[in-house]
């Protein structure tokens, strides 16, 4: 009678895999089921960049009188700087620049060396001397609207910061002197403050086109 109860239930088996019972064939399917369907695109757009499209692009054409939509003056990148220079002593220093300009921009930083030798600072040619990060497309907006909404108020005792940095081409830069108004930096691994420069590059052909663009973007300048 054991034997052939055995019988009887080595021939279910191949039958309860055929109507989707737990064999193998099942899992080896759900994964293809899987990977079959599309991937739901997780890249958000940034918030920035939708109000430029659709708030200050508009308040430029009409302001500058532009006939051509492609004329108005937009953002291209942001570059931010940090300068270690006690680096030139001891290169491990840069280490900690390069992780905390990693943590406040998501994108890896790269170290920046001596384009020159300088004998009065003891800098030679190559040597490396701090870090940078360029940031494009969605980062960049979405590092400005850290900065700007988050990061500068911030500041102690700010008042805004100053409408005359512009280099006479359209950029901006901006000089912080501590990396702490970030939410981003960890307080208590800083070892020691570093200051930093942002510099916001445009398409604008004039110091007026960029210090509106960045005025309608929500840059708090001095009054």
């Amino acid at each position: 009678m054991a034997d052939e109860k055995q019988k009887q239930q080595k021939a279910q088996k191949p039958q309860q895999q055929a109507k989707g019972g737990k064999g193998k064939g099942e899992q080896s399917a759900a994964p293809a089921t899987e990977a079959g369907r599309p991937k739901a695109s997780s890249r958000s757009t940034a918030r920035m960049r939708d109000k430029y499209t659709k708030e200050v692009a508009p308040a430029l054409l009409k302001e500058f009188d532009l006939k051509n939509r492609m004329a108005v003056p937009k953002l291209e990148k942001v570059v931010i700087n940090m300068g270690v220079g006690e680096a030139t002593q001891n290169a491990k220093l840069l280490d900690p620049a390069v992780n905390e300009l990693s943590a406040l921009t998501g994108q890896k930083a790269v170290i920046t060396r001596a384009k020159k030798s300088i004998a009065a600072f003891k800098v030679r040619e190559g040597m490396p001397i701090g870090a940078m990060v360029t940031l494009r497309g969605d980062r960049m907006y979405e590092f400005l609207d850290r900065l700007i909404n988050i990061a500068l108020p911030r500041v102690r005792d700010f008042r805004g910061v100053s409408s005359k940095s512009f280099d006479g081409r359209g950029n901006y830069t901006l000089g912080l002197r501590d990396q702490l108004i970030f939410p981003e930096i960890d307080y208590a691994k800083v070892e020691k403050l570093k200051g930093m420069n942002i510099t916001i590059v445009t398409t604008a052909r004039n110091d007026e086109q960029a210090r509106a663009l960045l005025k309608h973007m929500g840059m708090p300048f001095r009054q």
